[in-house]
């Protein structure tokens, strides 16, 4: 049943549970911890070559996301067919948080060279991939849960929810680390590992409130015949990979969402860079103590929460696509202060401006897109939009990891991601969104 409101709330309260992560490891204490405690000034060798941890760091969430855009669509489109999307939402974010529970083991550096680089490498792959996964499931429920006219406040709602779980136990994450002697935790590391720990155990514990609240509409759907001579299971993974190639093709018959796809994944591609980089930027780049990168860490969440919910408004009235391109240009000018950047405050100031768009833009390009897909499809669908978006993080990374081991600076890769933005616009404004809503009733 549509706008049912315990529906929506178990919903919004995922990303309440699966914002801890992202913030806590995925974006604050993992990036310095694995800069300064993991890898060090010097660097790690690999195969002969030796690699800084801000080039490494861009490796590692682009080698996630392609894993991740291998695959999700596949995923999708057998949630659709079995009505499993939230099983497989389940079975993401469980695994997803005892990857990041297994960070507490991640050894730091000693005397004798880097700690534990690899374990913290796959512990941190593991665990994006099945983050990503999970929010493949988790965006393909919005189009099922309330009607076209309150997507985007149903969706920027569901981001607000995460700005301030995210916040609140980042927020004791932070007390944790800074405090960490008043609990007896002599080692400020040791600290830092049981925080990013704690992070896991808030992700699995309310994700039981999604459990006990979301309910998905059961639909009927039997294997066709083809394959229901194989097991279960390889018949689901033949069929998700024959709707793969239907879905593309279905896809190319919607010009403006085909153009609002490739625009998405341009203009996130910098997004995700940003938000992603941004804190081993500040760590390495600028010499930014770790009490000045959380603290704007946390500013940034706080923030986010009111953009995602003025960004709502301000799409009610000017609508969602204008109002995506209203905060590119502010995501342009981001880039470009960030490139001059030196002090504390400047960055304080930057992580505002970034907290005010970031949810804005993400809230309101996810609901855009459920705007435009055929309903009874959303996780096939949404599966693709996952692609893009992940495509897209796969190149920023890898591009601001190699700009930086080539140029031994992050600031010529900062500045570069402007390009993004600016094509990400062009696009955009290409975009019908009348035609794009009347082409899905052709599905």
């Amino acid at each position: 049943m549509k706008d049912d409101k315990r529906s929506i709330f178990g919903w919004c309260m995922y990303d309440w549970a699966n914002s801890a992560y992202i913030t806590t490891v995925g974006v604050a204490l993992l990036p310095i911890y694995f800069a300064e405690g993991i890898v060090g000034e010097d660097g790690v060798e690999i195969l002969g070559q030796t690699f800084s941890a801000t080039a490494l760091w861009g490796f590692m969430l682009g080698f996630a996301a392609l894993t991740v855009f291998l695959f999700a669509p596949m995923l999708g489109s057998i949630a659709d067919f079995s009505s499993a999307k939230k099983r497989f939402l389940i079975f993401f974010a469980y695994s997803g948080s005892l990857f990041a529970i297994l960070l507490v083991f991640c050894s730091p550096r000693s005397a004798a060279g880097p700690g534990d680089v690899w374990l913290a490498i796959v512990l941190y792959i593991c665990t994006q991939i099945c983050f990503i996964g999970a929010n493949v499931f988790y965006d393909a429920f919005l189009p099922e849960l309330t009607s076209e006219n309150k997507l985007d406040s149903v969706s920027a709602k569901g981001f607000a929810y995460g700005y301030i779980g995210g916040s609140i136990q980042f927020g004791i994450a932070l007390v944790l680390v800074s405090m960490h002697k008043t609990f007896g935790i002599q080692d400020q590391t040791l600290a830092v590992r049981i925080a990013m720990g704690m992070s896991g155990l808030w992700w699995a514990g309310w994700t039981l409130v999604t459990i006990k609240y979301l309910k998905e509409q059961e639909t009927q759907h039997e294997l066709p015949e083809q394959y229901r001579h194989l097991p279960k299971t390889v018949g689901y993974i033949s069929l998700g990979f024959n709707r793969i190639l239907t879905t593309a093709r279905k896809i190319g018959n919607f010009r403006n969402l085909t153009l609002f796809l490739i625009a998405y994944m341009i203009y996130n591609d910098g997004i995700h860079t940003v938000t992603s980089m941004g804190t081993i930027y500040g760590k390495e780049e600028l010499g930014l103590t770790n009490t000045h990168l959380m603290v704007t860490l946390l500013l940034i969440q706080l923030v986010a929460f009111i953009g995602a919910l003025i960004f709502g408004r301000i799409a009610n009235k000017i609508g969602a696509r204008r109002s995506v391109m209203v905060s590119l240009v502010l995501w342009s000018a981001v880039v470009i202060y960030g490139y001059f950047i030196h002090t504390a405050t400047e960055f304080f100031i930057l992580g505002i401006t970034v907290g005010f768009v970031l949810g804005g833009t993400q809230a309101l390009s996810r609901s855009f897109y459920g705007a435009m897909i055929p309903e009874n499809a959303s996780a096939e669908f949404y599966g693709f939009y996952s692609v893009f978006s992940k495509f897209s993080a796969i190149w920023g990374p890898f591009t601001f990891g190699i700009i930086r081991q080539i140029t031994g600076t992050a600031r010529l890769a900062i500045i570069s991601l402007m390009v993004f933005f600016i094509v990400g616009f062009i696009l955009l404004a290409f975009v019908n969104e009348e035609k794009a809503k009347s082409e899905k009733l052709s599905y």
